[in-house]
């Protein structure tokens, strides 16, 4: 009869003197312009705090930071980076939408969540902005038959076409009514 006996005991130690990780950030700012007509737009007409409360309900300029970039937008920044397809986000085809639902920013979102009171509107003239300080900035100017209702959602888009949201973000903005003229800015960075 054979008998094998024994004892083993494997030890590894590991120390780590340092820590590795990947860093980024990403800052987003909105800001909307108000004027009561395309007129006073031209005028340059500004309002004090006082008046700016009863014409729009809030101050004539708003800015409000943060957002969610969306899944389908994430994958179409890299669609673009990566290969030679996709829509751009381009003064040919980018937008601003804007919509009056309240629900929450979610990264599985694909577009605005209002279901009527929501308008899409392409760039003004020399925008989007890029290639500078790693920020890309959007602007829109929405009219005065344009998005009249609550601004609660705001997204930017490569088009109708496409319709490939990069962003969302809640924030309840006042209504824009008949014949008011509001600009819309969306500026995005990473460092």
């Amino acid at each position: 009869m054979l008998k094998e006996i024994g004892n083993f005991i494997d030890e590894v130690k590991s120390i780590v003197s340092h820590t590795i990780g990947d860093r980024g950030r990403l800052r987003t700012k909105f800001e909307i312009a108000r004027w009561a007509s395309e007129e006073d737009r031209k005028l340059g007409k500004i309002y004090s705090t006082e008046e700016s409360l009863k014409l729009f309900g809030v101050p004539q300029f708003t800015k409000f930071e943060r957002n969610v970039l969306l899944n389908t937008g994430i994958n179409q920044i890299f669609t673009l980076i990566c290969s030679s397809s996709g829509t751009k986000f381009d003064n040919a085809n980018a937008q601003i939408g804007v919509g009056d639902s309240m629900t929450a920013e979610s990264a599985t979102q694909t577009d605005l969540q209002a279901t009527t009171n929501k308008a899409y509107v392409g760039m003004m003239t020399g925008y989007p902005t890029y290639g500078t300080n790693q920020l890309a900035v959007w602007k829109s100017s929405f009219d005065a038959n344009t998005g009249n209702f609550n601004w609660n959602e705001f997204v930017v888009r490569n088009g109708a076409t496409a319709a490939v949201c990069l962003n969302r973000k809640v924030s309840a903005q006042g209504t824009k009514t008949s014949g008011q003229v509001w600009e819309v800015s969306v500026q995005i960075s990473l460092s």
